[in-house]
């Protein structure tokens, strides 16, 4: 045991009370001012089809297994044959394989999240194991089938107040409308995920979605100036139906120089299915980015940048299962010059939006901490942000380090805090983890002497609003 003036170190329990919390001030810090702040998800994957149907999973499979990819990878690194994972094994088997991998995952956040996710909301202590997988997945399954774990009814135990998904431009926003109509008590809206019509270059996709885009807009789209007005459009029917942010999935920046003399020849070019040259591609998009840049500014929404990722790198595997199934990794791109130029080029016209950017390669954490400084101009706190840690950097190591250099670069009181970036709707027990991984950090400082004591009514403060206060006033939602 380990004793100072402020508290005391102990040993702890797994899953207890105090898990992560190592210090008395850190508990302090977590059950009077994190623990019960309510969640605004600003990034999710979440269907609002689910939400606006009120879905009931038939059984645990379903809804923690769907569409996971992180527990895929662990199950494929596990020696699981593939249609246990994505395939047509029965769900039972399926979630017999991943209870078998479980304690394999021993020291990967997957095990600290299945048994966090199984403690809240299901209030399963039980450690998920195969001679367990039976009784939990039953107890589970069955809990599932009342209206008290329908998907509306688990974001109300969860404590969600605000839930933004992740949408295409040419969405017809139906289910948000009837949530909304339903009188939800927690806020659902749209965000405007443009990057299908960024992406010139991926001949198979970018016609036929020109097409979509067209009939969604009523915009016949036959050059570069109908496409801007088609998306125009589209952006503004997701603003009338509450949208507030953009987000982009992207390697890098894109930051070409270019004209729209040459844009509109690149455009046509496409459209007549002449193959575009790299230099063109790059023209294009560096073009588009600041189209779609301008219009969140003249809305005051915030942008989101997605940045690093490796993506679809099995081509095996992305020819049977598709996009977003496991086979991605950490990229290692150039990011500094072309982030620089792209908010330097939008800031030289004070025509700037609250950004976010999110990074993916660890190596890059005080390369985006001190960006963000750049551009920061007094018009509203934090207007930059450092997004949390993201995909494979949201666990314990990842979030300390995004939070230790948000905090040596910038101001973490600032920070708008934690989302769940996911396609479950069991995932929000990861805002408890970022929560306690956050007082953690606050409360050994303290206990080290290197925060005052006497500062602890501000400190609950700074951890209320990192927690919720920061994004409530920050999104304009």
């Amino acid at each position: 045991m380990i004793t100072s003036e402020q508290g005391t170190k102990t040993a702890a329990t797994f899953l207890d009370e105090n898990f992560l919390l190592e210090t008395e001030t850190a508990r302090k810090l977590y059950h009077e001012h994190a623990k019960h702040m309510p969640i605004i998800d600003y990034h999710c994957h979440l269907s609002p089809e689910d939400i606006a149907n009120d879905r009931k999973f038939k059984n645990l499979t379903q809804i923690w297994l769907e569409g996971d990819h992180y527990k895929w990878r662990a199950m494929r690194t596990n020696g699981i044959p593939e249609r246990f994972c994505t395939g047509d094994a029965p769900d039972f088997e399926k979630f017999e394989k991943w209870a078998e991998t479980v304690p394999y995952t021993m020291r990967n956040p997957l095990y600290h999240w299945t048994h966090m996710e199984l403690k809240k909301p299901f209030g399963i202590e039980k450690i998920l194991k195969p001679e367990s997988a039976r009784e939990i997945y039953d107890a589970c399954s069955e809990m599932l089938q009342t209206d008290e774990f329908s998907v509306r009814g688990i974001l109300r135990k969860m404590n969600v107040e605000i839930i933004c998904t992740t949408d295409d431009p040419i969405d017809s926003l139906e289910h948000h409308q009837k949530i909304k109509a339903d009188g939800f008590e927690v806020k659902v809206l749209p965000t405007f995920r443009a990057d299908k019509v960024v992406f010139i270059d991926n001949e198979e996709v970018f016609l036929p979605y020109l097409q979509k885009l067209a009939a969604a807009s009523g915009v016949e789209i036959n050059n570069y100036s109908s496409l801007v007005e088609a998306i125009k459009q589209r952006h503004d029917f997701f603003h009338e139906n509450g949208c507030r942010l953009s987000d982009h999935g992207l390697e890098t920046i894109y930051t070409a120089e270019y004209t729209s003399e040459e844009v509109n020849a690149i455009f046509e070019k496409a459209l007549n299915k002449q193959a575009l040259t790299k230099e063109e591609a790059l023209k294009y998009k560096s073009a588009m980015l600041v189209e779609l840049a301008l219009l969140d500014h003249s809305k005051n929404w915030t942008q989101q940048f997605h940045l690093g990722a490796l993506r679809n790198n099995n081509t095996r595997m992305m020819r049977e299962l598709g996009p977003d199934t496991g086979f991605d990794s950490i990229g290692d791109f150039d990011v500094a010059s072309s982030l620089a130029k792209f908010m330097d080029r939008l800031d030289n016209s004070d025509q700037l939006a609250k950004t976010i950017l999110y990074n993916l390669n660890p190596s890059q954490n005080e390369l985006y901490a001190t960006m963000i400084g750049n551009f920061n101009d007094g018009s509203t706190p934090g207007k930059i942000q450092y997004g949390s840690a993201w995909w494979f950097l949201d666990q314990k190591d990842g979030m300390e380090r995004q939070m230790n250099a948000l905090s040596n670069m910038g101001l973490l009181s600032r920070f708008v805090g934690m989302l769940t970036d996911s396609r479950s709707f069991l995932s929000y027990p990861r805002h408890e983890y970022f929560r306690r991984i956050l007082c953690n950090l606050i409360g050994n400082d303290v206990e080290n002497g290197e925060l005052p004591a006497s500062e602890m009514k501000w400190l609950g403060q700074m951890v209320e609003n990192i927690c919720y206060n920061n994004a409530k006033s920050y999104f304009n939602f």
